[in-house]
């Protein structure tokens, strides 16, 4: 197969970057023999994309290319990857590197890597490795270790497996945490591209879930996807007495610093826990340690999935008939389709498909 191809992309210049974006040729790292480089046809919009362009989690190393919810087609494999082959069909999520070396590796929790992981884009690898700055998959093609591309089932369609690669396994890692399962009610907290995830494999697990939103809006969408009880914050009245100590734990999707965590954490029953994969911009505000020490309640943290988890995703989704919710943009209007991620109008995820490589919109 042709090696002849540019990595051209969707490229953010600086902060101003949603709705900004000039497609154009950039540099991808170094080629390493560990490598595998993947024609793009499909790569999912996730809300990391809007604050890395933007630089809301701090400073951007620009230019950057974002896009972590990769699928393609592998074109190119090096001489010492063993796990893929050219032609086949992958998936690549919001990691793209570890040492590969420490015990949280060889554990196969390479997201919490003793030398930190590589993100998919604004990330730079080390000599070893390659050299040279990541870059994600707004884009035509993409460059990455071949250990962080996985192999997508034969029977799951692409648009539908790129958000898995980031969104749904952000939330698939804290439910296996929670022993999300029959028996179990878990909470969810945001109804949006994480949270409608979280609720999808949280049944499939057998779990009983719980989607807790700010209003109504997304109610009937909720029961869709087989919720138990619907809490809306702004129009359920003493919300949080009525349901207090009713959950086995909670997946926290929002990232508004201003989120009421003590009145969230009085749903959880003592000894439980609820985990927080949403990233907030500024610190929390609402943040007291006296609930959690007099319900006996515990806040944790939860960063992607590891090789093993993501694996163990895709099998799920497969055998319960998981599918994404999602919306499928062309790959050109990468710009407004940002824009109108930005404004909330996903319903859950917007997928980039680039039909140049077959993909259709």
């Amino acid at each position: 197969m042709t090696t002849d191809y540019k990595f051209m992309g969707w490229v953010s210049k600086d902060k101003d970057a949603i709705g900004n974006m000039v497609w154009e040729e950039y540099q991808p790292k170094k080629w390493s023999e560990d490598d595998v480089d993947i024609q793009i046809t499909h790569c999912g919009i996730c809300a990391s994309d809007l604050h890395t362009a933007r630089s809301g989690w701090g400073a951007t190393d620009y230019p950057a290319v974002v896009g972590h919810e990769i699928v393609g087609k592998v074109v190119k494999a090096g001489k010492n990857v063993k796990n893929i082959k050219v032609g086949d069909r992958v998936g690549v999520g919001a990691q793209s590197g570890s040492c590969r070396k420490c015990e949280y590796c060889n554990d196969k929790a390479e997201q919490y890597c003793n030398e930190g992981q590589i993100g998919t884009y604004n990330g730079k690898f080390p000599e070893q490795q390659g050299a040279g700055k990541s870059f994600g998959g707004y884009a035509d093609y993409s460059r990455v270790p071949a250990h962080f591309a996985f192999k997508i089932p034969d029977n799951l369609p692409s648009e539908v497996a790129a958000p898995m690669m980031c969104g749904g396994i952000t939330v698939f890692s804290p439910l296996e945490q929670l022993q999300a399962g029959a028996g179990k009610r878990i909470g969810v907290i945001g109804i949006g591209g994480l949270g409608h995830f979280a609720l999808l494999f949280g049944k499939a697990m057998g779990a009983d879930m719980v989607a807790i939103s700010h209003s109504k809006s997304k109610k009937a969408d909720a029961e869709k996807m087989g919720v138990k009880q619907f809490i809306a914050t702004a129009d359920d009245e003493d919300w949080e007495k009525k349901s207090k100590r009713t959950l086995d734990g909670i997946v926290c999707t929002v990232n508004n610093a201003d989120m009421p965590i003590h009145k969230y954490v009085a749903l959880l029953k003592p000894g439980c826990k609820m985990i927080m994969v949403g990233i907030p911009e500024s610190a929390l505000e609402d943040f007291k340690i006296t609930p959690l020490i007099m319900n006996n309640v515990f806040i944790g943290g939860s960063a992607l999935g590891g090789s093993d988890d993501i694996e163990k995703m895709l099998q799920v989704a497969v055998k319960s008939d998981v599918k994404t919710w999602v919306q499928t943009r062309n790959m050109k209007d990468a710009n407004q389709a940002c824009i109108d991620m930005e404004d909330g109008k996903a319903r859950y995820r917007y997928v980039l498909c680039n039909e140049k490589h077959g993909a259709k919109a």
